[in-house]
């Protein structure tokens, strides 16, 4: 009869008739109740109140019925702490039953049992249990060593039970020395400071390497994971171990295999590349990594993930094997992706047919998801191998012609990175991208576009009519879609600025005056003032050369490359990320591989010569030699200096580029004033003028004719000039760099930051805030004043006792873009900003 019937039970009382035969005299009778108990416990029932009964069945000698109490006991023991002390003799006392079965049940339950007051009885037990002759009991108490250490770390180390696991490393069983290892590379991750537990030498790696043929498959997996964190002193003992290892890749688990390859892969480091024995491995790695495509789909994809890696590290051991990573019509869409990913990766000039046909033969699937990703790949393709780029070319147009509407949106967008990686090649097609530039209604794909037209303007000759078309929708587009736009119709005007004026400045309006996306309103300002200051440097900057890009880009960063690899065949190798980024706790022991010693081959004559000579430190600034100009200036490329024909801030555009067009001809209001970071405000003002400075003042002024012209007043006088370091260039970042001279140096670069000095509430509406700090010899206020009604600023200059102090002032608000020069400082706003540099003489006191 089978043990159905203990869970069919539904009669009322029974805890009573189970209690009743719990304490009968009959064997059977007690047994069939003890497994009826079971059964409750098994289904969710609370069968607590029996724990005493179930604890008296304990002194038997039929090992079925000890077994069940024991299953009992390690259930209910977490919320009975006090009544489980009642086992801890029958425990002690089974630990020296004859039996071996029975006293490593007894040790194995009592490791179970996370109590602390049983805990400290475990220990006797478990010492005698670690000396026990049997290699059974031995094993048992090996894992129950893990397990009190997960309780208690240091009665553990205080015990010395750790130094027993280490004397059974040498042990005569294999299962014995597998326990042992598992028990100690258990309590090695667990243990806090991450130091090793055991030292592997070669007496030990001997030992292990003999375990290794002999234990379960488990203890085998165990055995290679320890045996991948050793560093052999040589090639020739890597090899040896190697070969000893390499067995394993025939083992019918797919985890023995996967700790195997990591060996291997790690030992192979030290290897000389010309060794024929590393081609000899190279070539046995990969059939057991085929073998595991033809699992299970869950086990097929941890093995691509893992492939994935040995891929990026050695190509050369499945480039043979591109075949095998093709995607069958029944694999689900991640192992799919996976092995699109690894073909990619093993594509080359010799097999780019086959995968071009079997890619595009993807690209007919019904899978959206997965069409999109084959179309990708094929222009990842074309990156990768520039004598294919022209095939893949081929058929990305192929493709287009299906009309398919995902499918062309892609290729568009694959078409793009195929331009920017080989530029003035493909231009040919645009034509053709042209046509299906009414089905584009993703995102990304009408962004490529844009680019494609902006970036090839001067070949497209109704160019200017494809973009204005998108701008009739501007607001409603995305701001990828929005961003490429704005760049490409300023990359339009930069090439035909006689018929794109308006176009330009419809764009910048809508850009800065009607978006609330700050990204795109900064974008805008920047190109309104590149155009409106010097369209030959808005010319050199949207138009500068692209970098090429490269097919690395999807490539893991080879120092986590090669942890990874130290990592094959566990959780990290799947998540591609070390454990650290996702195990709470984790030590911060990082793996590396091994590295291959000198003179092993392994490297040219020409690169060991030039990793034998030591590179000097570079030097963060290094010293201008004489007869060189100053060196913030080179590195900057600010010549605050009067240029020889400098044009007008707000004039027109140089020859070449025709009028400015409308707007253009006066810069608004707030692009004559200098924002923070153009050389001419000291740190900390959010670009205010430096009074200190009137030789940059006077060979480019920021506020465009100056505050005076904005408020009618006459012209300020200035200070006299400080004497700086370096030269005229020198002024603009002397006090960033603590360069200059002055008196100022003593007390550093350290601005305070601003401080509310009249709230809102007490000032009714008006609010004051600033700062004070010394900068080359001078003390500075900076004084922000912010006022949400319009009202009109005056400025003025202000006494301090008998010290004058000057003031300049502007406002930081952001300009509408249809203001000019002259706008008037009453214009209506909702928040409205002053912002003062007050420069007061050296002989006042900062509290003034």
């Amino acid at each position: 009869m089978t043990d159905s019937k203990y869970f069919t039970t539904t009669k009322k009382g029974e805890i009573y008739e189970l209690k009743a035969d719990l304490n009968s005299d009959k064997k059977e009778k007690k047994k069939e109740a003890v497994k009826k108990v079971i059964a409750s416990m098994t289904v969710g029932k609370d069968v607590s109140s029996l724990f005493p009964d179930v604890v008296n069945c304990m002194q038997t000698d039929n090992l079925e019925l000890k077994k069940l109490v024991y299953l009992y006991l390690m259930n209910y023991a977490k919320s009975q702490p006090d009544m489980a002390i009642m086992a801890v003799n029958t425990f002690v006392k089974d630990c020296e039953d004859t039996n071996p079965l029975i006293r490593a049940l007894a040790v194995r339950t009592m490791g179970c049992i996370r109590v602390d007051k049983i805990t400290a009885y475990l220990c006797d037990p478990l010492r005698k249990c670690l000396k026990d002759e049997d290699p059974y009991v031995q094993k048992t108490a090996a894992v129950c060593v893990a397990k009190l250490y997960d309780i208690n770390p240091q009665l553990v180390e205080d015990q010395g039970f750790i130094d027993q696991l280490r004397d059974l490393l040498t042990a005569s069983n294999p299962m014995v020395v597998a326990n042992a290892v598992a028990a100690l590379s258990e309590i090695n991750d667990a243990s806090p400071s991450g130091t090793t537990l055991f030292d592997l030498n070669a007496q030990t790696i001997n030992k292990l390497l003999t375990a290794l043929n002999e234990c379960t498959e488990w203890g085998q997996i165990f055995i290679l994971d320890s045996l991948s964190n050793y560093t052999p002193k040589d090639d020739r003992e890597a090899q040896s171990i190697c070969e000893r290892v390499t067995p394993r890749l025939a083992h019918a688990n797919a985890a023995v295999v996967l700790s195997a390859v990591k060996v291997l892969m790690k030992f192979m480091e030290m290897m000389p590349v010309d060794s024929e024995y590393l081609t000899t491995l190279t070539r046995k790695l990969a059939p057991p990594l085929v073998t595991l495509l033809s699992a299970e789909p869950e086990v097929q994809y941890v093995a691509l993930r893992n492939i994935n890696l040995i891929v990026q590290k050695r190509p050369e051991i499945l480039k043979q094997e591109m075949k095998v990573f093709f995607v069958k019509y029944n694999d689900p869409i991640y192992v799919k992706l996976e092995k699109l990913d690894i073909m990619i990766r093993l594509a080359a000039q010799g097999n780019i047919a086959q995968v071009l046909a079997e890619l595009k033969e993807y690209a007919t699937e019904v899978d959206v998801d997965f069409v999109r990703k084959s179309v990708r790949a094929i222009g990842r393709c074309a990156i990768k191998i520039e004598q294919s780029a022209e095939r893949c070319v081929s058929t990305l147009l192929d493709l287009i012609q299906t009309k398919v509407n995902y499918v062309v949106q892609e290729a568009i967008v694959v078409i793009k990175d195929i331009f920017r990686k080989y530029p003035n090649k493909y231009e040919s097609i645009i034509a053709t991208l042209c046509e299906n530039l009414d089905t584009l209604d993703e995102p990304e794909a009408r962004a490529s576009m844009i680019w494609i037209i902006g970036e090839y303007a001067e070949r497209i000759d109704n160019a200017d009519e494809l973009l204005e078309s998108f701008l009739e929708g501007f607001h409603d587009e995305n701001t990828q879609v929005q961003l490429q736009l704005l760049t490409a119709i300023v990359k339009l005007f930069l090439k035909r600025p006689t018929d794109t004026q308006e176009l330009v400045q419809q764009v910048l309006s809508l850009a800065t005056q009607d978006s609330d996306n700050p990204d795109l309103r900064d974008r805008g300002y920047i190109y309104w003032r590149l155009l409106s200051t010097d369209p030959a440097a808005a010319k050199d900057v949207v138009l500068a050369n692209k970098p090429l890009i490269s097919e690395e880009t999807d490539l893991i960063e080879p120092t986590l490359l090669d942890e990874l690899i130290c990592y094959i065949g566990s959780l990290a190798s799947v998540y591609h990320k070390p454990p650290s980024a996702f195990v709470e706790g984790r030590n911060a022991t990082r793996r590396v591989l091994p590295t291959r010693a000198p003179g092993s081959g392994s490297t040219s004559p020409e690169s060991e010569t030039a990793a034998a000579v030591v590179p000097q430190a570079p030097q963060v600034i290094p010293q201008a030699s004489q007869g060189q100009s100053d060196l913030i200036g080179d590195l900057l490329g600010m010549d605050l200096g009067p240029p020889a024909s400098a044009p007008s801030a707000f004039g027109g555009a140089p020859a070449g580029f025709g009028a400015a067009p409308a707007g253009f001809g006066a810069a608004p209001a707030g692009f004559g004033a200098s924002p923070a970071g153009f050389g001419a405000s000291p740190a900390g003002f959010g670009g205010a003028p430096m009074q200190a400075q009137p030789e940059m003042s006077a060979g480019l002024d920021l506020l465009g004719g100056g505050l005076d012209s904005l408020i009618g007043g006459g012209g300020m006088s200035q200070p006299a000039p400080q004497p700086m370091m370096g030269g005229g260039n020198m002024g603009a970042l002397g006090d960033i760099f603590s360069l200059a001279s002055g008196p100022g140096l003593a007390t550093g670069m350290y601005v305070e930051p601003k401080t509310v000095w009249l709230p809102a509430a007490k000032g009714k509406g008006l609010e004051i805030s600033g700062t004070f700090a010394r900068l080359q010899g001078q003390v500075f206020m900076g004084m922000t004043i912010t006022k949400p009604l319009p009202f009109l600023y005056t400025v003025s200059v202000i006494r301090c006792g008998c010290q004058q102090l000057r003031a300049r002032a502007w406002r930081s608000a952001a300009p509408s873009p249809v203001c000019r020069a002259k706008s008037s400082w009453k214009r209506p706003s909702l928040n409205r900003n002053l912002s003062f540099i007050l420069s007061l003489s050296s002989g006042v006191a900062a509290s003034s």
